[in-house]
């Protein structure tokens, strides 16, 4: 795929949002673009990868096994899907800003999910050597973050409004 169709998925993308079509540009150069199919696991829970995804078309379903948590009764749970994202959102930011494990499993949802893959390093590389660019990036991903970590916190309170009702309900049996 050409570099400015790759740019203009960039653009619809809320991490690159306020980028100049030069910084697009050239973050579109570092972009690796690939297809997948339904089932196709991007990253897993507790690896230690460090390249963000962007979703240019398709979905990815995100889950997280609560089993990883510790209890032995846990250990035949499902991972629960939190959510599905889709065309211009990303997959993966958190290790851009600690290198830490992935914190979720990522698995394509739909057959001919296209994905442009961003390695940190690159990335990174280009922030420090555009310092503006590094700035819209890095306040973009904090809206980002901030945005996934509000959702997450109302999934588990709805997680525990069920857990307590379902305590409740078995208590009055």
């Amino acid at each position: 795929m050409e570099k400015q169709s790759i740019a203009a998925i960039l653009s619809v993308t809320e991490i690159f949002d306020n980028l100049t079509q030069n910084q697009l540009e050239m973050v579109a150069a570092i972009c690796e673009p690939a297809t997948y199919n339904k089932g196709h696991v991007l990253l897993r829970e507790n690896d230690t990868t460090d390249e963000l995804y962007v979703i240019a078309r398709g979905g990815v379903e995100i889950k997280m096994n609560p089993a990883l948590v510790g209890k032995e009764d846990q250990q035949e749970m499902q991972p629960l899907v939190l959510t599905e994202l889709r065309q211009g959102q990303v997959v993966g930011e958190v290790a851009l800003v600690d290198q830490g494990i992935r914190s979720a499993t990522a698995i394509v949802s739909q057959d001919n999910t296209y994905i442009l893959r961003i390695p940190r390093k690159q990335l990174m590389l280009l922030c420090d050597t555009y310092p503006e660019l590094g700035y819209k990036l890095m306040k973009n991903l904090a809206a980002d973050l901030a945005f996934k970590i509000r959702n997450t916190d109302l999934t588990v309170r709805q997680y525990q409004l069920l857990l307590s009702k379902s305590k409740k309900d078995t208590e009055e049996s």
